[in-house]
């Protein structure tokens, strides 16, 4: 069973492959032809951590693939109150085809594939967040920034640095990450990446200089400095984050042409200047977009991952 817990589990052409399909299934959907790939399979979404784009980009990309969502939220349903998370997967997964699985640790999301009947997907843990980096990558395929970039990330070495890190390891770019003191990229997950790094040939540098990071690159993304369950650290982080914004001044030492990304929601005047968001404004929506036709092509790429191991049985 393949599920999609983190970019570490797939190989360069895996990860190709599903951008491939996303890109085919967008330009389907642009032209009113909804494929029913997915017909009359159902998608298992479990929230311990609410969103908006996660929600509605899975609940709208299961339907126009011919399926249904259903929303499970934790105050929903028996998981945290008692119930074993592997008692959890092997009935829900008894009933539904597929599962998103949004939630704090990582561990708990691979305890649930580990006992589940169909693959599971991760919506978002506090270690990894590798269904918004597809569809960062997927952005750049489609604004000409995927032919060997060199990547900046300014900001916290957060879920969003570590699946950054994943990403250019397994594809062979170069990444350049510039976070304050204290705020590092976690070590082993640091260690992993290096690791493929040298089978891909991805140059993976770290600092505490955005400038440095940022010249020259292609592409230049962040993310909050106070994701959720932070917000008792807010006063101290926007101290500590002191003049890590990306605004035009820190823009204009990357390349003329380069892209921002950002994975939303963006707080003004805090990771990125208001002037830089709606300047670059076509790209990050265009990236927020993107996470339907992303997901959809995961979707439809483990489901016939599925269909193949199911087939070598018969």
């Amino acid at each position: 069973m393949r599920h999609f817990l983190t970019l570490k589990d797939f190989s360069k052409a895996e990860l190709l492959e599903m951008i491939a399909l996303a890109a085919k299934i967008k330009k389907q959907t642009k032209a009113h032809q909804f494929v029913p790939y997915l017909e009359h399979q159902t998608l298992g979404m479990i929230f311990e951590k609410s969103s908006t784009r996660t929600r509605v980009s899975f609940e709208t990309g299961i339907y126009q693939l011919g399926g249904a969502g259903l929303f499970l939220s934790s105050r929903d349903i028996q998981l945290g109150r008692g119930e074993p998370m592997k008692d959890t997967a092997r009935v829900i997964s008894r009933m539904v085809d597929m599962v998103m699985i949004r939630t704090f640790e990582q561990s708990k999301l691979e305890e649930f594939a580990t006992h589940s009947k169909v693959p599971v997907i991760n919506g978002l843990t506090d270690s990894y967040h590798p269904v918004q980096l597809m569809t960062d990558y997927l952005t750049m395929v489609e604004f000409g920034k995927a032919d060997t970039p060199v990547v900046a990330y300014i900001g916290d070495g957060n879920n969003m640095a570590h699946s950054w890190l994943m990403l250019a390891s397994k594809l062979g770019f170069e990444l350049r990450i510039a976070t304050p003191a204290g705020y590092a990229c976690d070590a082993e997950i640091v260690a992993e990446a290096e690791a493929f790094a040298k089978e891909s040939g991805a140059k993976l540098r770290f600092g505490n200089d955005p400038v440095q990071a940022v010249t020259g690159c292609d592409v230049v993304t962040t993310d909050t400095w106070v994701s959720m369950g932070q917000e008792e650290e807010k006063e101290q982080r926007l101290k500590d984050f002191a003049g890590y914004m990306v605004d035009e001044t820190l823009m204009g030492h990357a390349k003329s042409d380069a892209i921002f990304l950002h994975c939303l929601p963006a707080y003004r005047e805090y990771e990125v200047s208001e002037e830089t968001f709606e300047k670059h404004a076509e790209v990050i929506f265009t990236e927020a977009e993107n996470r339907l036709h992303a997901q959809k092509g995961i979707m439809v790429w483990l489901d016939a991952k599925r269909s193949e191991e199911v087939g070598s049985r018969k």
